[in-house]
């Protein structure tokens, strides 16, 4: 196994950004390019926080697959309204320039995204957003129905942040950047296969019951988890063993 600290230029939104890459341990398992699971950061995260808050690492060992760990700043993964186009960066770019650098199964049936927080927002709507290309889309603790949180009390750091990005919280109902919205306007079910999971004791738990019940009713497949838990590392290392174990891909023989 290998892991790949790297930076490449975005031509999306004109910058070099970070990037790091765990690949899978040669193997006869390589007779087929490994599978991809893009793993996107929280708000006060970058392209590390994975490696270096939770045991990643150490689990993608026991599989088959690469993880790309990009950085987004504090995008939400969104062509920002007063910023740079990062929902085309995620989109369309990155993933063209890792099937241009690396021997990587374009496959759909093996591409998957997942994330925390801010990333498990940016998961969902990317599969969403980009039907056919993730079979897999998982959040944990994401941030699912910002439209919901207009009248919550944030500090200014945070209405700053908001406010490069959508405009203005009361922008986001309706919207493209509305994922409750987006479901409950779908027109056909999407393929995809989808997974959330949140502590209850999360400041953003309510986001993922709403999501849940709106998902069942417009039929998605839907697998849903709730346990005891806060918005932080311990909960998702654990959880990130689980969505491991539930994407379909091989296990590697230890030796």
């Amino acid at each position: 196994m290998a892991l790949l600290e790297t930076r490449y230029y975005a031509r999306s939104i004109n910058q070099s950004m970070g990037l790091n890459i765990i690949l899978p341990e040669h193997s006869e398992a390589w007779q087929e390019p490994p599978s991809v699971l893009y793993l996107l950061h929280g708000l006060s995260g970058d392209h590390t926080s994975w490696c270096r808050s939770s045991s990643i690492e150490r689990y993608a060992r026991d599989y088959n697959l690469a993880i790309i760990l990009p950085d987004a700043h504090k995008s939400f993964y969104c062509d920002m309204k007063h910023g740079s186009n990062y929902w085309n960066l995620f989109a369309e770019e990155l993933p063209m320039l890792v099937n241009r650098w690396f021997n990587l199964s374009n496959d759909w049936k093996k591409t998957f995204i997942a994330g925390a927080s801010m990333g498990g927002y940016g998961a969902i709507k990317l599969a969403l957003g980009c039907p056919g290309r993730f079979s897999h889309a998982a959040t944990l603790s994401g941030a699912l129905d910002i439209a919901s949180h207009i009248h919550d009390e944030w500090d200014d750091s945070r209405l700053r942040t908001f406010g490069a990005v959508f405009d203005s919280l009361e922008k986001v109902p309706a919207s493209g950047n509305d994922l409750i919205h987006q479901l409950q306007t779908l027109e056909t079910v999407p393929a995809t296969e989808f997974y959330v999971s949140c502590g209850t004791e999360d400041y953003l738990y309510e986001d993922s019951v709403t999501f849940r019940k709106t998902a069942e009713s417009k039929g998605l497949n839907l697998t849903y988890k709730e346990s005891p838990g806060e918005h932080d590392w311990n909960y998702w290392d654990a959880e990130i063993q689980q969505i491991l174990d539930w994407l379909p891909i091989e296990r590697l023989e230890k030796k």
